[in-house]
């Protein structure tokens, strides 16, 4: 039976979650839902893994949402409340992973794949794709967390105008928004995304976390206290191997440089 999310883990600590569905545009059932669920929290647990890429299976989406052949029968409130506790959680478990996650956007990223998009780190998305907060379509507000996020990448402002209007978006108006951060050309998000996190792989972990810690906390705490977790971030990292081999290094260059220059004058 074909797994609607599937998990890889490269050698290098890069791990990839795919959504499969590409029959349904990568839309999500709820079970869907719960396995996306269990997969974020084997990632969590998984502490080799270095970096971690969302993105959809085929080339025509990334996510498309909620299925409705799915959900629309499911009708009550405890229903509603059901499946936006399994993906609230589990993109607030997504969303404060130490490791940067970046969304490979593909194609489709709307409603809900555009609320995953959202929890992610950072978003390289190929030119042709649309994403759109459309829950105002179908009488819906965002259930997965996207309103609190989409408000602090664009702010308050143009977070309500894009959500009372309902609108498809295209790469150049959401790299104008900030809400990604790098267009490829067609096909190449996933590549140019394996690139990127294979770079971040080759870094630190502990360097990588702490970026990580010290922006989130300017988000979730008062300006004096994230002042205080930076300080507090730094001290053990400068007195770190992975720094001190790396002061050993840069001082070994500028040693061979000034050899090199010296016996270029002695000629």
């Amino acid at each position: 039976m074909t797994q609607p999310i599937k998990l890889k883990k490269q050698p290098n600590g890069v791990a990839i979650i795919t959504f499969n569905r590409p029959e349904s545009y990568n839309a999500l059932d709820v079970a869907a839902m719960e396995q996306f669920a269990e997969v974020i929290a084997r990632v969590k647990d998984d502490a080799t893994v270095r970096a971690l890429i969302l993105t959809g299976a085929g080339d025509k989406a990334f996510c498309s949402g909620g299925d409705l052949n799915d959900l629309g029968g499911r009708h009550t409130a405890e229903d509603g409340r059901y499946f936006i506790t399994v993906m609230g959680n589990a993109l607030l478990t997504l969303e404060q992973l130490p490791i940067p996650v970046i969304a490979a956007i593909n194609g489709y990223a709307l409603g809900g794949g555009s609320e995953i998009a959202l929890a992610c780190d950072m978003r390289i998305a190929d030119r042709h794709v649309k994403m759109g907060m459309v829950q105002i379509k179908m009488a819906l507000t965002p259930g997965w967390g996207a309103g609190q996020r989409l408000m602090r990448v664009v702010g308050y402002a143009k977070a309500i105008e894009l959500l009372l209007k309902g609108e498809v978006l295209r790469a150049d108006d959401l790299l104008a928004l900030n809400l990604v951060n790098q267009i490829t050309d067609t096909g190449n998000a996933l590549q140019a995304t394996l690139q990127f996190a294979d770079n971040i792989a080759q870094q630190s972990p502990d360097v990588v976390h702490g970026i990580k810690q010290l922006l989130q906390a300017g988000i979730n705490q008062h300006y004096e206290q994230a002042l205080q977790t930076e300080r507090e971030i730094f001290p053990p990292l400068w007195a770190a191997q992975a720094h001190l081999d790396a002061v050993d290094k840069f001082l070994q260059r500028q040693a061979h440089k000034r050899q090199q220059k010296q016996e270029t004058n002695n000629k």
